[in-house]
């Protein structure tokens, strides 16, 4: 599939973003006379970009204006939506008429269903730039296999097991790297993440369905999730991104609810030793976040970081005073807490300015 086209337009977008950022800060130099070009570089530069974009258009179909970037996100909602429609529109025409059909009608619809919007999907990935039509398509797939293996599964007993989220995992990621589709991957790492949780609950003795009792069973997952984000993707450079903030925040809500509730946990430990320990655990993860996305330049582990530290912090505070003092005076609290970190957040900004410049 049109795998590489994707990878192509995300460099043109940010190459087109460029332009812009370029053209307004010229525009800029030049109101203040510290750089003014001549009528012919002015003219040549102007048509160069002209040219350039215009090919960028036509070939990727990039946003080149502000006003086509808000369109665009307009148009991925609305795929977005209908794709969660039609996938619905699909489930209920196979429980509204299901009992009707005989054996082999039903064995032929599931087997043909997938291929059918499979090749849909192929066929709009190579057609359309954009990918919208092809997610949407994706994700009636997606749900066409998922149903597949669920009344397969029922047609001839088969016995539930964990490794369903594997196959459908497996299904989604393969739609995914084929044709460029962040949709189809976080769909594949969610049924990767209920493989994974629910295969380390087995591990501990407990049974498959219930794995989301054992928070820590997501912090693995999480982690295992997280790995593929620190290897460069030649193909789909955005999808690091996404393993890297999806492992993450997975292993940071289980965190936060550990820290709150340590009955949930696998350790030998008494309740209050294992939320406290959990909360240390947090407050270390998030700081190490932060560098790590400050050294590496990943901006959205930074934010990632800073998000659940606040959290973290604001829990603790809420633990510590809520019951015996003030409301007015715990807020005011809240308030200055947030004026340091302000000033602590300020002051590493300007270290890492120094340490550019």
């Amino acid at each position: 599939m049109n795998s590489g086209g994707r990878m192509q337009k995300d460099q043109a977008q940010k190459r087109a973003d460029r332009i812009g950022a370029f053209r307004e800060e010229l525009a800029d130099l030049e109101k203040e006379g510290i750089l003014v070009l001549d009528d012919w570089q002015k003219e040549h530069l102007v048509s160069y970009h002209r040219s350039l974009l215009d090919r960028y258009a036509f070939r990727y179909d990039v946003d080149i204006g502000g006003a086509e970037k808000q369109l665009s996100w307009s148009m991925r909602i609305a795929a977005f939506l209908g794709a969660l429609a039609l996938s619905a529109a699909v489930f209920f025409f196979f429980y509204r008429f299901w009992g009707g059909l005989g054996t082999g009608v039903q064995v032929a619809i599931l087997g043909s269903a997938p291929l059918c919007a499979v090749a849909g999907v192929d066929c709009a990935a190579r057609r359309e730039k954009t990918l919208y039509f092809a997610s949407l398509l994706s994700l009636i797939a997606f749900t066409c296999f998922v149903l597949d293996l669920s009344v397969l599964g029922t047609i001839f007993n088969i016995t539930p097991s964990q490794n369903a989220f594997l196959v459908w995992g497996a299904f989604a990621m393969l739609l995914a790297y084929a044709s460029g589709l962040r949709l189809m991957l976080i769909a594949g790492m969610t049924c990767l993440m209920g493989y994974l949780a629910a295969t380390v609950g087995t591990w501990w003795g407990c049974y498959w369905l219930s794995f989301g009792e054992r928070p820590e069973n997501f912090i693995f997952a999480g982690a295992l999730l997280a790995l593929p984000g620190t290897v460069p993707h030649r193909e789909h450079d955005n999808f690091p991104n996404l393993y890297r903030g999806y492992g993450l925040l997975a292993i940071f809500i289980a965190i936060l609810i550990l820290s709150n509730w340590g009955r949930g946990s696998y350790l030998p430990w008494s309740p209050g030793v294992i939320e406290a320990a959990y909360q240390i655990f947090g407050f270390l993860l998030a700081a190490a976040v932060i560098a790590l996305g400050i050294r590496r330049q990943w901006p959205g582990l930074t934010h990632l970081g800073s998000t659940f530290f606040v959290l973290y912090l604001y829990t603790k505070l809420f633990d510590w005073w809520w019951d015996w003092m003030p409301k007015y005076l715990f807020f005011l609290l809240i308030g200055l807490s947030a004026v340091l970190i302000l000033l602590v957040l300020r002051r590493l900004r300007t270290a890492a300015r120094g340490g550019m410049s």
